[in-house]
C-alpha cells in the first residue's frame, strides 16, 4: 500500500508542478501582444494574451463622416481578429504544458 501512496504522491507533485507552470504562462500571456487589422491596415487593434484590448489605431484616411458604418465594421473586424489571435496564442501555450488536455479555469 505504501507503494501506491508513493505513486499518488508523485502524481500530486506533477499536478502541482503543472499548475504552477500554467499560472506562470498566464502571467507571461499578459505581456504578449497580438494585433488584428482591417481595411488594409487602416484599423489596427492590439490585444494581450488575456484578451484585453490595449489599443485601437485608426488611420485618418479611414474616417469618413458620410460612411461611419464602414469604419465601425473595420474596427469590429480588427478587434475580432486580434481576440482570435490572442485565444489561439493562449491555447498553444497552455497545450505545451497540458499536452492538449483542456483544464477548467484555463484558456
Amino acid at each position: 500500500m505504501a507503494k501506491g501512496m508513493g505513486g499518488m504522491g508523485d502524481i500530486l507533485k506533477q499536478a502541482q508542478k503543472m499548475q504552477q507552470r500554467l499560472l506562470e504562462i498566464q502571467q507571461e500571456l499578459k505581456q504578449r501582444v497580438v494585433e488584428g487589422s482591417a481595411g488594409g491596415g487602416m484599423v489596427r487593434v492590439a490585444v494581450n494574451g488575456e484578451q484585453q484590448v490595449l489599443s485601437v489605431k485608426v488611420d485618418p484616411q479611414a474616417v469618413n463622416a458620410e460612411d461611419v458604418e464602414l469604419l465601425e465594421d473595420m474596427v469590429l473586424a480588427a478587434v475580432n481578429q486580434a481576440l482570435e489571435k490572442a485565444r489561439q496564442m493562449a491555447q498553444e501555450e497552455m497545450a505545451k504544458v497540458t499536452g492538449g488536455l483542456q483544464l477548467p479555469g484555463f484558456p
